[in-house]
């Protein structure tokens, strides 16, 4: 019989490790495989190969099964960094967000990254960066509106004169 291969298996194992890591249930799933393989007598460096994880990973699993049986493959909380804005700050910021800069003391007319950090850390002494503040955009739902530039030299009047349709034809 034909052994059965895949094809660009070099390009597909990322993928498929990734859809592992993807959820709660698949990645409890891995460990057992890993403990099971690990009971049937291999070793956490040849299992460890074969899931394509870290031996100190698939010695913590042992461990963890060893210490607190099928409870210990479970995945814990994973609380992460405490946000820096409280609700209250993230409402005070929605607000402000629907008023111009310029009623803020800022010298420019569209909200931008740069423009909310310099808010957010005036107003809070918080330091966000740039990043972090366009992320909070996107919360609120507002997308990024950039100024058209004025091209340097350009004369208003005659870029009116030159247009299609002059301002009183216009709808």
């Amino acid at each position: 019989m034909k052994a059965l291969t895949i094809p660009d298996a070099a390009m597909a194992i990322p993928g498929l490790q990734e859809e592992i890591r993807r959820s709660q249930e698949s990645r409890y799933d891995h460990r057992l495989h890993g403990i099971l393989l690990v009971a049937q007598g291999m070793s956490c460096r040849e299992v460890a190969g074969l899931l394509g994880d870290a031996h100190s990973t698939v010695a913590n699993w042992v461990r963890r099964y060893d210490e607190e049986g099928l409870a210990g493959l479970v995945e814990g909380d994973r609380p992460g960094r405490p946000k820096r804005l409280t609700e209250e700050h993230l409402a005070q910021i929605a607000t402000a967000l629907r008023m111009s800069p310029k009623d803020f003391g800022f010298s420019s007319n569209l909200w931008d990254g740069k423009t909310l950090a310099a808010y957010i850390g005036k107003q809070w002494q918080i330091d966000l960066g740039v990043r972090q503040c366009q992320r909070l955009f996107r919360q609120f739902g507002f997308r990024l509106r950039k100024p058209r530039p004025l091209i340097a030299g350009t004369d208003p009047l005659q870029k009116e004169e030159f247009k299609k349709n002059p301002p009183s034809c216009k709808r």
